[in-house]
């Protein structure tokens, strides 16, 4: 489930590089001097440890046969995992919970008319790749936790099938009520496509990849090239994860033998219509054979004809009906011991099931993490012993709605709100850049961590890499400014001048779509999402061909960038483990907190305007009348304006956090005098328990509205986005759906969680000047 937030692809940098490595830096920050000169020895020898060739081996016995949740060889891995963390001599064992899992019985398309079509609903075995012919192994082409249904309408093409979409339609006259709409990939996670056709009335959906997006527009298709060939279709979940993950039978508590689970009928995250995933091979009869209005220009994808709306006169046939199983899921948790602050926890995981073979997503972080394990086992027998508790996991069934990361999160809930320090996850591996993605109180940290690895291509550190690709990005905004990426501002998005001078690189905030969900979102622990990606661009996700083939072929076929991810990982698991103080930084948050408190206002403003604009079109009948003839056309109705928010809470809340963050800046820069003597001398442990609260602060028990789950009140996933971030979900959500009275509330709510983690700031703060007289 790796590509929530793709990157694009540079081929090459447009600066000459002319410094080598940097030299590591030789202050830590939470270390002092003497104790950070400890520290670097043993992460220089285990940055030695990790081997491209193991992650290699690892990838093939991982990658070998179809693994996803419930399948013979998805249990054989766990006990394979379980087996070799064993043999290096650690304390590991595997979790088992029971969850729904629901897989296909009956798959039917037709096209009915004007001609007839019957869509194969198969993917082909390609004769170069060895393992695309495990045919009674493979999961078929389908969605899981897709609602079973047998329908039949008028087709309507929507496009992306994001809210915006429907919103041009309905400029256009036409309504999807009674309709099959057919959607393509992209723009917004696949679970959000079918959730917004019915909320407009469609009977069923269909999810299509246009070589637009996914295929030859791009580049050759496999096996020539790493594209999506025509017949490739991408499998993946439909659960209405932004309501709430894993399970659906058990909502916030762990899937046990005993735990009381729902009945289906009540499950609130399957989808309302039946939906599944063709190719574009088997789209192209269906789009073609389309009347109505021609796409809007950005409508249109790659397929050779023109593009039409509809409805109709392509009338289709939709058959999904599913088996309601339960299956397995078999988390492998190894606990390393903490010799100085057991109590205290810092995680790491990577999940090992795939829709298939999964060698890309997730086989190629998992053989990274574990490189990474082995050689933390390594320096355990040299005589290293972690400060703090390390706690990895090889999560089970992240794919169908991470599953086995939610359950054992909910499970072990009320611990992990008491012990963990921070969840370093990742999700599959590539060739190119580090992702720099997270809660922002990490943000220094992680970019300290970036200054010392080195890029296995470039020779220069991963973090000086990030540094020039984002001095190219912002060179292109400021040349381009109307072509800059679409959606909301990113934390990243920095001035030239300011990734030039400043040395510090914004982090992205997190959202939704891989296994620190349950960690950051539901319990409030500070996260990371790391891993290599921007090279290898390809069409394979969740197909047949996301297999050792493809990825030696297309990807990392050398298998440096595991090793970079093993070294990257496990220098920060280790930092975290050992610093004497934890390495957080409030500045960078408060930062990140005035940018998304800027960007509301901002948005409030603009979603009054477009209010204003709507119904003056209205006045002046700008909208169309619909396509059929014998419906009488009604023109929609105007809108209220809204009126002004007042953002008074959240700017008083700003203002207490970073009046916060400048006292514990102040704090930490007299612990750091005279080579931070005063860490090494005094008693943290009051300081790194508030620090460890300071993320479980920006949680509220009653969560978001309509979504308890979801207690974080500063990240989460979109209600629309599925994976994307919103940040200030409450009031931006409220806003961005006109819900004046509810963000009026939720600002309080927001503003609540900021004076609250102002509160645990300045107590850290307190306590750090007390230890340190």
């Amino acid at each position: 489930m790796r590509r929530f937030a793709p990157l694009a692809v540079f081929c090459s940098l447009l600066f000459v590089i002319s410094a080598g490595s940097q030299a590591p830096q030789q202050h830590l920050h939470g270390f002092s001097d003497a104790d950070a000169r400890a520290e670097r020895e043993w992460e220089t020898k285990f940055r030695a440890i990790p081997e491209p060739a193991r992650a290699r081996d690892y990838m093939q016995r991982l990658s070998a046969r179809p693994h996803h949740v419930g399948s013979p060889y998805d249990q054989e891995n766990a006990q394979w995992l379980l087996n070799t963390f064993k043999s290096w001599g650690l304390d590991a064992h595997i979790e088992t919970f029971d969850v729904l899992f629901p897989t296909p019985k009956q798959r039917v398309v037709e096209l009915l008319e004007p001609v007839k079509f019957t869509a194969k609903l198969q993917e082909p075995t390609v004769a170069t790749d060895p393992t695309s012919n495990q045919h009674t192994e493979q999961l078929p082409t389908y969605n899981a936790y897709s609602a079973d249904g047998d329908v039949t309408g008028t087709l309507v093409y929507v496009n992306y099938g994001v809210p915006a979409d429907y919103e041009q339609l309905e400029r256009l006259g036409i309504s999807v009520k009674g309709a099959i709409v057919i959607a393509r990939y992209g723009q917004s996670w696949r679970g959000i496509k079918p959730k917004v056709a019915a909320e407009h009335g469609a009977v069923g959906c269909l999810i299509y990849s246009d070589p637009r997006d996914d295929g030859y527009f791009e580049g050759d298709v496999f096996p020539k090239g790493p594209f999506r060939p025509k017949d490739g279709v991408q499998r993946g979940s439909v659960m209405d994860m932004p309501v709430y993950p894993g399970d659906p039978l058990t909502p916030g508590v762990g899937a046990t033998p005993d735990a009381k689970r729902l009945p289906l009928h009540e499950v609130k995250t399957l989808t309302k219509i039946p939906v599944l995933p063709i190719s574009y091979a088997d789209a192209t009869p269906l789009l073609e054979n389309l009347g109505g209005p021609v796409v809007p220009e950005n409508w249109r994808g790659a397929l050779p004809f023109t593009y039409h709306v509809g409805p109709g006169p392509s009338r289709v046939h939709l058959v999904v009906k599913s088996n309601w199983d339960r299956k397995p899921v078999n988390d492998i948790i190894v606990r390393i011991p903490g010799s100085q602050y057991p109590d205290e926890w810092v995680l790491r995981g990577n999940h090992h099931d795939g829709w298939v073979n999964g060698a890309e997503d997730p086989i190629s972080g998992l053989v990274g993490e574990m490189e990474e394990l082995r050689g933390i086992s390594e320096l355990l027998k040299q005589g290293w012993k972690p400060k703090r508790t390390l706690i990895y996991a090889a999560w089970d069934g992240e794919e169908e709605g991470l599953l086995g990361s939610t359950e054992w999160a909910e499970a072990h809930a009320q611990e992990l709100q008491r012990h963990a320090v921070a969840y370093i996850n990742s999700d599959g591996n590539s060739r190119g850049y580090l992702m720099l993605i997270g809660s922002h109180t990490l943000e220094q940290f992680l970019n300290d961590v970036a200054r010392d690895i080195t890029d296995p291509e470039k020779n220069i550190s991963v973090w000086k890499r990030d540094q020039l690709l984002r001095i190219k990005r912002a060179t292109e905004r400021q040349q381009e400014p109307t072509q800059r990426r679409s959606g909301r501002p990113r934390s990243s998005d920095q001035s030239v001048e300011e990734l030039r001078t400043k040395g510090v690189l914004h982090l992205d905030a997190l959202g939704s779509g891989s296994d620190y969900t349950a960690f950051l979102d539901h319990l409030g622990i500070a996260s990371l999402n790391i891993g290599y990606d921007g090279e290898d661009d390809g069409g394979i996700y969740h197909s047949i061909y996301d297999d050792f083939y493809w990825y030696t072929h297309f990807s990392d076929g050398d298998f440096v960038y595991a090793r970079a991810l093993a070294q990257t990982g496990g220098t920060a698991m280790m930092r975290l483990a050992d610093a004497e103080l934890l390495p957080f930084n409030f500045g960078a948050f408060a930062t990140a907190i005035k940018t998304y408190v800027d960007e509301l206002q901002k948005l409030a403003s603009d979603e009054r305007n477009k209010i204003v604009e709507r119904n003056r079109e209205i006045d002046e009948g700008m909208f169309t009348a619909t396509s059929d003839p014998r419906k009488p056309y009604v023109p929609p109705s105007k809108e209220s304006v809204p009126p002004f928010l007042s953002f008074a809470p959240l700017q008083n809340g700003l203002d207490a956090l970073q009046r916060s963050a400048d006292r514990y800046d102040a704090a930490l820069q007299k612990a750091q005098q005279n080579g931070g003597a005063a860490l090494a001398k005094s008693s943290l442990a009051g300081v790194n328990a508030k620090i460890m609260q300071s993320e479980r602060a920006m949680t509220l028990p009653d969560g978001l509205p309509n979504r308890p789950w979801f207690q974080h009140q500063i990240y989460a996933p979109g209600y629309y986005t599925g994976y994307g971030v919103k940040t200030i979900p409450g009031v931006r959500e409220a806003i961005e759906q006109k819900q004046w009275k509810q963000a009026e509330e939720q600002m309080v709510h927001a503003a609540q969680v900021l004076q609250s983690e102002a509160k645990v700031i300045e107590e850290a703060a307190a306590a750090l000047e007390s230890a340190v007289k």
